[in-house]
């Protein structure tokens, strides 16, 4: 375990990955456990084919032992499986004194061999955490794991020290902006994700963190504007601080709100007595009737309808009338149809005969009289013409 310690008494808590390792972070602390590959790497077996096992993807499942997730303070992320995984959050006072113990499994991609370790988280309590000044601050290039760093988090520590000026100082939590409700960013100018980091100190807020609250710059926050911060700059070398999201908290004067909770009981049913199945002897019961029934009521509704209908069509005056009337329409129809097929149909003129230009002579028609004239064209085309007609050829005037 790893504690850094900065002129102003800046903690935060970080340390390797070990096997069974036991930790002892501080509640209202920013509590950091890197899970190094390069530690994982020696746990599993030799691989027997050949392989550049220095670069093995390697990833990491954590989970609180014998429960499928970590407990609700404890966040993990591992960009991607190249790199090392990373174990982060800030516990509270409610967890002092109940040591959590979590499962680290790697996982090595390439041979399929995984390693088992156990972390024992021991929450300490003490007296000087949290401070009881907070400020949440929302970077905007920056994300989660870049954050976590050591040298990152150092460094806007000490920024946030230059303007606060604080005798203590440390870091209460980080939280990435995707957690919060915020969106992914497109894979575009480098952009991020955006991270909110909270710090807490012992003295009251610098006048500098109070310009945000002025209602010049409120004004300009709900114009989607920046706000003119004085000493925005001592951030802005490497730190792009969104000053309409930072949040100022004095839990000295924040109203503790209690809620009454039901009462939830011990969980245990209570007794009513040993489950009594239905006896083994049942009466069997006759579906018969109840086929019948099923059958007889539809066949005798439409049987019904059938003999009203009947009566209607064939006995009364109406329903004769109707028959007769479409009896008529349909001889009429025949023998509309039967004069349709004898009737002679006239020649279109394309058929008619006519006089050849050299001899003058008339050319019968194109077809012969026996020729089914339904079916013929309208309009000949000039292949068809030529094979039917074959034109004499003109005599000589010596023959």
């Amino acid at each position: 375990m790893n504690i850094l310690i900065w002129p102003t008494q800046v903690f935060s808590i970080l340390c390797k990955s070990h096997a069974d390792r036991n930790v002892y972070p501080s509640a209202g602390v920013l509590f950091v456990h890197v899970l190094e590959r390069e530690y994982f790497k020696g746990e599993f077996p030799p691989y027997p084919k050949a392989g550049d096992s220095s670069n093995d993807p390697i990833t990491f499942n954590t989970n609180l032992k014998g429960y499928p997730d970590r407990p609700g303070w404890l966040r993990y992320i591992q960009r991607t499986s190249h790199s090392d995984g990373v174990l982060y959050g800030s516990p509270t006072a409610e967890h002092v004194g109940k040591p959590t113990i979590i499962e680290i499994t790697a996982y090595n991609k390439r041979t399929f061999e995984t390693a088992r370790h156990n972390l024992v988280i021991n929450i300490m309590s003490t007296e000087e955490f949290p401070l009881p000044y907070q400020a949440e601050f929302f970077i905007k290039n920056m994300n989660v794991e870049e954050m976590l760093a050591s040298e990152v988090l150092g460094d806007f520590l000490g920024a946030v020290k230059n303007v606060w000026q604080p005798e203590r100082l440390n870091a209460i939590n980080i939280t990435s902006a995707l957690d919060r409700g915020g969106r992914v960013p497109l894979p575009i100018n480098d952009l991020k994700e955006g991270v909110y980091v909270m710090v807490g100190a012992d003295v009251q807020f610098s006048s500098c963190l109070r310009e945000v609250e002025t209602p010049q710059n409120q004004l300009r926050c709900s114009q989607e504007m920046e706000p003119v911060i004085s000493c925005d700059k001592k951030f802005r070398a490497q730190f792009h601080i969104d000053w309409c999201k930072i949040s100022l908290v004095d839990i000295t004067k924040v109203v503790p709100v209690h809620s009454n909770r039901p009462d939830l009981g011990t969980g245990v049913l209570p007794d009513i007595g040993e489950y009594n199945p239905p006896s083994e002897s049942l009466k069997s019961r006759d579906y018969f009737a109840d086929f019948l029934i099923t059958l007889a009521v539809p066949s005798a509704i439409a049987l019904v309808l059938f003999i009203i209908l009947g009566y209607s069509m064939c006995c009364r005056r109406e329903g004769v009338i109707q028959l007769v009337h479409h009896s008529s329409i349909q001889k009429s129809t025949k023998e509309i149809r039967s004069m349709s097929k004898n009737r002679e149909i006239s020649w279109p003129l394309s058929t008619l005969p006519v006089f050849h230009p050299v001899s003058g002579e008339v050319v019968p028609p194109i077809h012969p009289d026996s020729y089914e004239t339904t079916s013929m064209p309208l309009m000949q085309t000039q292949p068809n013409l030529q094979s039917q007609i074959q034109i004499p050829q003109q005599q000589s005037s010596g023959k």
